[in-house]
């Protein structure tokens, strides 16, 4: 169950209690906390959390539209299972289709460039590392927003749609803790920000792809066995792709 607690919510306010109790159990499945094929009894959550079922079954229909759990007749909501390594190779090789361009169109603009979200948002995230502590939920935060960040710059919202319904940030952190601290990814995402910054597109492109290699590989290493590599040509977008905005 969810370590969080939910705090007391009045009945005037049922979304803000659905609210936190959607951050509370989503918190509770990205850190492994509610491991997969965990069934979610309703009844249970409502007690732990000191809330109504009412809330507990909003924030797992919210669950249910970021994968993270799933539905079956008779049976119940329960949380779904980790990507396996194929998923999780498909998952990168879209990212690397998506996000080189995403960084290489952010670039090119300098009327919309988002270096300075980019800088304050690193900002902000180095000194939560200077904190130290478990930086496992700010760290996926973190990412989520750098990354949708870039995505929203290139002026593309269905890609950015298509990105965002893949949630695979949520996803993605769920298997390993890859960058324990979080300065690996601090690090990668800096030399995507400064290409972006000095409105260089091919480094910021290839910034973004050489980052989300790294990545794959880190979080790859929940896997045994051999590491498949990812196609060589997903990081390079085609020309007419390049200029969709």
């Amino acid at each position: 169950m969810p370590r969080r607690e939910v705090s007391d919510a009045p009945k005037s306010a049922p979304k803000a209690a659905a609210g936190e109790v959607y951050s509370s159990l989503r918190d509770s499945i990205v850190a492994s906390e509610i491991p997969p094929g965990t069934r979610m009894n309703i009844d249970a959550i409502a007690r732990e959390l000191g809330v109504s079922q009412t809330p507990v079954r909003e924030a797992l229909q919210r669950l249910e539209g970021d994968n993270l759990v799933v539905y079956s007749p008779g049976r119940g909501y329960s949380t779904t299972p980790l990507l396996g390594l194929p998923e999780l190779r498909s998952l990168f090789e879209f990212r690397l289709l998506v996000e080189p361009w995403a960084a290489r169109s952010a670039a090119v603009d300098r009327l919309t460039n988002p270096s300075a979200g980019l800088d304050r948002e690193l900002e902000v995230f180095e000194r939560r590392i200077d904190e130290g502590g478990d930086l496992r939920q700010d760290l996926v935060a973190h990412d989520t927003r750098f990354h949708d960040t870039i995505l929203g710059a290139a002026g593309n919202r269905v890609v950015q749609q298509a990105f965002q319904q893949t949630h695979c940030h949520l996803h993605i952190f769920r298997l390993y803790p890859a960058d324990v601290d979080g300065t690996v990814t601090v690090t990668e995402h800096r030399r995507v920000w400064d290409a972006i910054r000095a409105c260089t597109p091919e480094a910021a492109e290839q910034a973004m792809a050489d980052h989300i290699r790294n990545s794959f590989t880190r979080f790859a290493q929940a896997f045994d066995g051999t590491l498949p590599a990812l196609d060589p040509d997903a990081a390079r977008p085609s020309s007419a792709m390049r200029v969709v905005r």
